[in-house]
């Protein structure tokens, strides 16, 4: 069992979030050390601005080499939610993937690009065909300079659990050569971004988190998709209502379900 993590470097000032993983039966407290002061709320203090200049910008998305690929699922940990693997052989690496979320808080829609990361949307497109994400909670709400994000995917609600299964990073990742150190260096990660949270690499299993504004990662979390500009609307409200412990880095206070996710 281990606990996943986002990890975002700012200068010397390193802000660790538990994320989501496929295998870890810890609860979603993290540890945030972070030189703004928040309050957690929709009333909380002036938080001075990231100097995002500081940081590189995602690398090209690299041409695939076919039209198909193939995709490896392992068995992770049990399956908080019954679902069954997705197909492994023949995954399409062209084109996109609509998918509308209904949410207790309004639509959320995404564009998922498999040239990005085929192996990660098959397996997305798969559980939300099997009603995996369908009536969960989004459990975890970031509103720190330099990560503002909302985090989904786990239907313990815990911020712990995935499908079973785990699979390999895709981009950014694989847009590096092996042993690159711009692996590790952090990059912004743009508004309206759709990534998958880790517990290490190819850890991926169900949580993602969805972008509502600039956020600075190492580029080891796959990018997948994009945030409709009603999604982001919709994001924005739920940021605005902050969340519901101090530190920028907890429940969102306007409570987030995911009622309905389908892709078409």
């Amino acid at each position: 069992m281990h606990r996943s993590a986002l990890i975002v470097a700012a200068g010397a000032v390193a802000v660790l979030v538990a994320g989501c993983s496929s295998d870890s039966s810890d609860t979603t407290a993290a540890t945030t050390n972070s030189a703004a002061s928040t309050t957690g709320s929709a009333a909380s203090t002036a938080q001075q601005p990231l100097d995002l200049s500081r940081f590189g910008a995602l690398p090209e998305v690299p041409t695939a080499e076919a039209s198909t690929t193939t995709c490896a699922y392992p068995d992770a940990s049990p399956a908080i939610k019954d679902n069954t693997p997705p197909a492994v052989d023949g995954v399409s690496t062209v084109g996109t993937v609509d998918v509308a979320i209904t949410t207790t808080q309004g639509p959320i829609e995404l564009t998922l690009d498999r040239t990005e990361a085929p192996c990660t949307v098959n397996s997305f497109t798969s559980l939300a065909a099997q009603n995996y994400f369908d009536d969960t909670p989004c459990h975890r709400l970031t509103t720190s300079p330099g990560l503002q994000v909302l985090q989904c995917g786990d239907p313990s609600g815990l911020g712990s659990r995935g499908p079973g299964y785990e699979y390999a990073n895709e981009y950014p990742t694989t847009a590096y050569p092996a042993g690159d150190p711009g692996a590790s260096q952090p990059v912004v990660y743009p508004r309206g971004t759709v990534a998958m949270a880790n517990a290490g690499p190819d850890t991926n299993g169900s949580q993602f988190f969805l972008v509502y504004a600039d956020s600075v990662l190492p580029p080891q979390y796959t990018v997948f998709g994009t945030i409709s500009e009603q999604g982001l609307t919709t994001l924005d409200t739920v940021a605005a209502a902050g969340v519901s412990t101090p530190g920028g880095d907890g429940a969102p206070n306007a409570e987030v379900t995911l009622q309905t996710v389908t892709s078409s």
